[in-house]
């Protein structure tokens, strides 16, 4: 499965409804850090088929990281069963990103 774009349309339904654990990342395409994490969250997304991975371009769906209290960027947020069940900030290894889901 491929990382998900979500919109302040869609965050609800791919997220706070979905079955498996989200991983959202929230973050823009003018960040240097958010662009170092992309292949991360494209390798999570291919290896975990029991978590969904998501986006949200901070500076098109300001809504959303307002809501999440999202102040930098990159941040990520798991959700499970629609509720925040964890949370980073920056760019992170791999590993450290994987551990938040368990």
């Amino acid at each position: 499965m491929s990382v998900l774009k979500v919109t302040t349309a869609s965050f609800e339904q791919e997220v706070m409804n979905s079955d498996k654990t989200v991983l959202v990342d929230f973050y823009a395409d003018w960040c240097g850090p958010c662009k170092m994490m992309g292949p991360v969250m494209e390798e999570i997304s291919e290896e975990r088929d029991d978590v969904k991975v998501v986006k949200v371009n901070v500076d098109d769906d300001m809504e959303i990281a307002q809501k999440f209290g999202v102040m930098s960027i990159p941040t990520f947020i798991v959700f499970k069963n629609g509720q925040m069940a964890g949370r980073k900030m920056g760019a992170n290894p791999k590993n450290v990103m994987l551990e938040m889901l368990d």
